[in-house]
């Protein structure tokens, strides 16, 4: 059997993991911030972060036809040393507007950088780990996120200093630039028994979204908007209706422990092609996290969220790469991922605008309970529609 772990795999999964370090530093510490700086109310708190989120899903639209039709790592090392140089831009902020369009340009970077590393690390898979690799991809993220969110709370509790953050998250992103200028990428059409790459097909709504996938897509994005709206407010909600300071760091640990956990034990099943089986454990186990954490309003509650969400995505989130990618042929890799990550842009958005205005409206509870029956809705459709479409049309 193939090297799953071979030298350019090893330096993509650490560039995606300086991505998400640099991005989840910041993620937590961003609506206190907000309301710190600038006395942000939570709905200008919503607005104002879902910018990236919008900015990010409208690149990654076009990244996966640009990742597709170019070069895959002049892409890759374009996207990610915009990525990191816009962390700078935080640092002179110094208004609220200011700050907002600097927020919301950089989603562009980030959606075009996460779609090309991504295509470049499934390249350098070979054939038969594809989607057992694809699992471990994600732990790269799930590490970061156990990490970064605890070293930026840490950060904040002790010296106060944003700034200090800011400068953290650039100088992460910078050195996953570096990583990724050493990676040795060959396009798909030459791995191939060195043919002629094909002919450009024309221009038509599958090279910007695979239409194969929508239903993958549409049930992906009612699961992000429960995480859109509870990773969002967490560390708010744990700082005014608990009293836990440090809550929301303990809660990404938790939850990106359990997340590795479960990524780790469910790669056996992925290697024997139990795509669809994954998927419906990931989601089943998901669903019971979000109902959790909008009906138990305690410690118990809260961590116990972190531990069942953690085993759901671990189980759900690679499996559901793969169906995407089993949906797509080798040439549009790119926009099979970046199909996936749009329709979780899409979810996540919208649960951060919505969540800000339920927690506005009717308080942090009632925005968890409508993360919770949106991810009912995504479950069922998963079960009535998805699995049978997806078996139906997948390629490999």
């Amino acid at each position: 059997m193939s090297t799953l772990w071979n030298h350019n795999y090893i330096k993509v999964w650490s560039a995606n993991f300086m991505i998400f370090f640099s991005f989840m530093l910041i993620m937590p510490i961003l609506p206190l911030y907000l309301s710190e700086e600038f006395g942000s109310g939570k709905h200008t708190i919503g607005v104002v972060l879902s910018g990236y989120t919008i900015m990010a899903l409208l690149a990654r639209v076009f990244s996966g036809y640009i990742v597709d039709t170019y070069n895959r790592k002049t892409v890759l090392l374009l996207s990610y040393g915009l990525f990191a140089t816009f962390f700078l831009g935080y640092l002179i902020g110094g208004s609220l507007i200011l700050f907002a369009i600097i927020r919301t340009l950089h989603g562009g970077p980030f959606g075009t950088v996460t779609v090309s590393n991504s295509t470049v690390a499934i390249d350098v898979l070979p054939a038969e780990r594809r989607a057992e690799g694809i699992g471990y991809y994600g732990l790269s993220n799930n590490l970061a996120t156990a990490i970064s969110p605890t070293v930026g709370i840490y950060i904040y509790e002790v010296w106060g200093n944003f700034q200090a953050i800011f400068l953290l998250s650039f100088l992460m992103a910078a050195s996953g630039f570096l990583i990724s200028k050493t990676v040795k990428h060959t396009p798909p059409s030459k791995i191939a028994a060195g043919l002629v790459p094909p002919k450009k097909s024309p221009l038509s709504l599958d090279r910007f979204f695979l239409v194969k996938g929508w239903s993958v897509g549409l049930m992906l994005a009612m699961l992000s908007f429960s995480y859109g709206v509870l990773s969002t407010y967490l560390a708010i909600y744990s700082k005014e209706e608990l009293g836990m300071t440090q809550g929301a760091a303990a809660f990404f640990l938790i939850l990106s422990v359990s997340l590795m956990v479960s990524r780790l034990t469910g790669s056996k099943s992925l290697r024997a092609g139990r795509v669809v089986h994954n998927a419906t454990v990931g989601m089943c186990i998901s669903v019971f996290s979000y109902l959790a954490f909008a009906a138990i309003h305690n410690y118990w509650g809260f961590f116990g969220c972190a531990v069942i969400l953690g085993l759901g995505n671990g189980h759900m989130f690679p499996a559901v790469q793969t169906m995407f990618v089993n949906l797509a042929p080798n040439n549009r890799r790119g926009t099979a991922n970046s199909s996936m990550l749009t329709s979780w842009d899409v979810g996540v958005g919208a649960g951060v605008v919505v969540g800000g205005i339920a927690s506005e409206l009717s308080g942090y509870s009632t925005a968890f309970w409508i993360s919770a029956i949106v991810n009912i809705i995504g479950v069922l459709f998963f079960f009535a529609y998805v699995r049978r479409t997806y078996n139906k049309n997948k390629l490999r």
